[in-house]
């Protein structure tokens, strides 16, 4: 399962895109195709609550779609070839945004470790190619340093009770000859103080007005251990995901799953099947603890900066 909020909001358009391509929806009522892409859309938001890109993304091509249904003579067979070329237009942005947020993060390390590298980072849950349209967040930012020769090692959490980690990011990290270490979630300060790492970069679902920030499950403590380390914490995240309409993170929506994702494994059970059970997809990690910054397309900036910057 591919769990990231740029990944579900891009592979849900390019579902849309390859429904339409393939002559999904009315063919001839240019209404009726309009309420067809409003109920997927619709349905694309209730995966994922928390993610702030997903719901704004949505909401631009609703109105661009409302746009050329109001354009004089235009055609069902029109409308879709639009939409299907605005939703690649998007995928192409997504991984240009990604690039330069690899380029911008790369440097940003660089210039902080003496002598320039090679850097040892830690990473958690899964983004990269798999998670966007291309290339990678913060998957982004190991490969960019990784392409420079200034990349000696990255751990990778295994990320529970999915494994994105372990699942995802370390098969595309194998895949691309970059060194990678996989351990457990619990194992992470350890490999902090005992494997030399310098610097964390995690991705983000939403980023509030303060800066603060929503990411998957076990961001808070890694940002926590970071600190307590010396080693500074990065968020790496396309401007999308910034949301100033919340003054907080304790404002965002924070999905939460079913018990049974961590009672069984695969059908089996591991524990008590009536045993309580808080099971957050997300926690949120107070913007003081992103010592390094948030990285984004035009560049690093400071957690309490990024929404008034962007």
């Amino acid at each position: 399962q591919v769990r990231g909020a740029p990944a579900i909001a891009l592979l849900g358009c390019l579902s849309l895109a390859v429904e339409l391509a393939g002559g999904a929806g009315p063919s001839d009522d240019l209404g009726a195709l309009e309420e067809f892409v409003g109920q997927k859309l619709g349905f694309l938001l209730s995966a994922r609550p928390t993610a702030a890109n997903l719901g704004r993304e949505a909401e631009r091509l609703r109105t661009f779609v409302r746009q050329q249904v109001e354009t004089p003579g235009v055609t069902s067979q029109q409308l879709r070839e639009s939409i299907i070329e605005y939703i690649e237009g998007l995928l192409e942005k997504d991984r240009r945004d990604n690039r330069n947020i690899g380029a911008h993060g790369a440097s940003d390390i660089l210039g902080r470790v003496p002598g320039g590298g090679p850097v040892t980072l830690l990473t958690h849950c899964n983004t990269g190619t798999l998670a966007t349209a291309g290339y990678g967040t913060a998957l982004g930012v190991v490969r960019a340093l990784h392409q420079r020769g200034s990349l000696s090692r990255v751990f990778c959490t295994e990320t529970r009770p999915y494994n994105q980690g372990s699942r995802l990011s370390a098969l595309e990290l194998r895949h691309d000859g970059v060194p990678v270490t996989i351990i457990a979630d619990s194992a992470a300060a350890a490999a902090m103080r005992e494997r030399g790492v310098q610097a964390v970069v995690v991705g983000a679902d939403r980023v509030a007005a303060n800066g603060d920030v929503a990411n998957k499950i076990g961001t808070f403590q890694l940002a926590v251990a970071a600190r307590h380390m010396g080693i500074p914490f990065y968020v790496a995240a396309p401007s999308s995901t910034c949301d100033p309409t919340l003054a907080s993170g304790r404002l965002i929506p924070i999905e939460e799953r079913p018990g049974t994702e961590l009672t069984q494994l695969g059908g089996v059970l591991l524990a008590d099947p009536d045993v309580d059970v808080w099971n957050p997809a997300f926690d949120v990690t107070p913007h003081e603890l992103i010592t390094g910054g948030i990285i984004t397309e035009w560049g690093v900036f400071a957690p309490s900066e990024v929404c008034r910057a962007l």
